[in-house]
């Protein structure tokens, strides 16, 4: 599929995951683009959907996913080594826009395969029933390539697959998916594919899963009983930024809202 992103944007990302351990700035960024700051910046937001540096910070915050996961360094180390001076900082900002703190996302590998293991053996999910006051989001799932396992769909506030998602679900992949209730409001739909056979560590470093992300918002109108958003995966793309937010935390938030619907049925 033809790249919507401009050679600048390339170049300027390549940069940003070659140079992640070093100080990099606006005007420097804009500087090896051979732009001014504004104009770098605005071109950049055009095309990735955030201005240059919060994408820089997810590309830093990914990596310290895969330090967290791949090392055995201290917290305060793998905070220090993407640009944080604080343990406190790093670590609420970690938990913002990951969903948990370092120190438990480092231990969650069990939980996830345990996650995982019910998701398949339950394969007849149900979300629980919202009141009908909200807006139903609702779509196909189209991708472009095959596989077997299912697809967690969020809606956020920015285009950014980061923090836990305000509304979303989980569905199989040949379903067409519904996120009910969803209150008036601006969001961004985005989705990524978990297959059967992946490992613990693809899942909490989600760096090969099929996507979809929204750079432009839509609007949920009270008006509107239903609102239409179809979404179609692809292989990941250069100008996506990392999926931060826990695949693990948003598959036991789903299985606790099922164990929740099953004990209302009793």
């Amino acid at each position: 599929m033809e790249q919507s992103y401009s050679p600048v944007v390339h170049d300027a990302i390549t940069y940003m995951q070659e140079h992640l351990h070093e100080p990099l700035d606006l005007a420097g960024l804009a500087a090896q683009a051979a732009y001014s700051p504004y104009h770098f910046s605005r071109l950049f937001k055009k095309n990735v959907g955030v201005p240059p540096l919060y994408y820089l910070s997810a590309l830093r915050l990914q990596r310290a996913k895969e330090l967290l996961l791949e090392t055995a360094l201290p917290v305060r180390d793998i905070g220090m080594e993407i640009g944080q001076q604080s343990v406190g900082t790093f670590t609420t900002s970690f938990m913002s826009r990951v969903g948990m703190t370092p120190g438990v996302f480092r231990a969650s590998a069990v939980s996830t395969e345990e996650s995982l293991s019910l998701l398949r053996q339950a394969r007849h999910w149900t979300e629980p029933v919202f009141p009908s006051t909200g807006t139903c989001v609702k779509g196909r799932i189209y991708s472009e390539m095959p596989f077997e396992g299912f697809v967690l769909i969020g809606l956020f506030p920015r285009p950014m697959p980061e923090g836990v998602p305000l509304y979303g679900t989980l569905c199989d992949a040949s379903e067409e998916y519904c996120i009910s209730g969803v209150k008036p409001g601006v969001y961004y739909v985005m989705a990524t594919s978990v297959a059967w056979k992946m490992k613990a560590t693809d899942i909490l470093l989600p760096h090969h899963t099929l996507r979809t992300r929204s750079k432009e918002p839509f609007h949920v109108d009270e008006a509107f009983v239903e609102e239409k958003r179809n979404v179609h995966l692809y292989p990941p793309r250069l100008d996506d930024p990392p999926i931060l937010v826990s695949l693990s935390l948003l598959m036991n938030n789903f299985l606790k809202r099922q164990a929740g619907t099953a004990i209302e049925k009793k």
